[in-house]
């Protein structure tokens, strides 16, 4: 439900009651940051999926992620609206309720001022509001070449949708909180020409990629996975490599297999987890186009994931 207060309630009772050696998840760094601290206190490992806010693996030395952090992803965001969209002026627009959104921005913010750019804005609303007018009319009036939104994609939706209502026809960037068939559902039109950085494209011709998305649309009904799918995927196969490893699934024993986790092969690439169990990985551009996501460019920028 992604509640405040569920996700620890959820895990307490995992942990207690049907006594998992392992846990998968969370998803959004708020719910993550509230499940750590349990499966730290108990010694279970964690291995968070798509929970890039840094702060989620500082918890204790049983959490771990299996994507990139915000650090990195701000600044690919950075990056690409410099290099690739030629942007020189930025505007932004912050979930303040939200420590994803919150530690997108910021270093966003402080990367795109490094690559020369401007900060010419700076909005924020607060998670399932519905009218955003007020903070389109005053990024309009500052005239950016770029919207950085860096909420989820609910909001993204209908962002997009009041901007070109009042007629901010640039280009709109995320994160990959964007990552939803709902954004295209929702935001219509409105998203088209838009790009948010994900993990994982099913564009990719890689062999093991592509029996992935060939398996995945055979089980869903056609559905063609995206990042968070692939991430979960790809962390229940690394995790149980770790057990075999380890010869146990004692917490201990695990946590250490985890820890040495270096170069496992899967559909988002290879990962391995570094000193502060974060995983180093690359990163990929989508653009919205006839109400689908197709693949953009690779983007990195190794100085980010130090």
């Amino acid at each position: 439900q992604s509640k405040q207060g569920e996700s620890a309630t959820a895990v307490k009772k995992l942990i207690s009651r049907d006594k998992v050696a392992v846990v998968i998840g969370a998803n959004a760094s708020a719910n993550s940051l509230e499940a750590a601290p349990v499966c730290q206190n108990a010694h279970v490992p964690m291995m968070a999926i798509s929970s890039t806010n840094p702060r989620v693996t500082e918890v204790g030395d049983y959490i771990f992620r299996i994507c990139f952090i915000d650090p990195f992803q701000g600044a690919v965001l950075a990056k690409f609206a410099r290099t690739s969209l030629k942007a020189e002026r930025v505007a932004l627009l912050t979930a303040n309720n939200s420590p994803y959104s919150v530690g997108l921005s910021e270093v966003l913010r402080k990367d795109f001022a490094t690559r020369g750019g401007t900060i010419v804005a700076e909005q924020k609303y607060t998670e399932g509001e519905k009218d955003f007018r007020a903070q389109l009319t005053a990024i309009r009036a500052a005239k950016p070449d770029v919207v950085a939104a860096t909420g989820f994609y609910t909001e993204a939706a209908l962002i997009c949708k009041q901007a070109r209502d009042l007629g901010l026809a640039v280009p709109f960037i995320g994160g990959d909180g964007w990552e939803a068939p709902q954004l295209t559902e929702l935001g219509g039109k409105a998203v088209e020409g838009c790009y948010y950085s994900t993990y994982f494209s099913a564009d990719n011709d890689a062999p093991e990629v592509r029996a992935f998305v060939s398996r995945y649309k055979a089980r869903w009904h056609n559905e063609v996975p995206e990042g968070v799918s692939a991430l979960g995927y790809d962390s229940m196969y690394l995790i149980a490599d770790a057990i075999t490893r380890a010869g146990t699934t004692d917490g201990a024993a695990l946590r250490a297999a985890l820890a040495a986790t270096r170069n496992f092969p899967g559909v988002t690439g290879r990962t391995t987890i570094d000193a502060k169990r974060n995983s180093a990985k690359a990163a990929v551009m989508l653009v919205v186009k006839n109400g689908k996501s197709e693949f953009f460019e690779a983007v990195t920028d190794r100085k980010a994931h130090v």
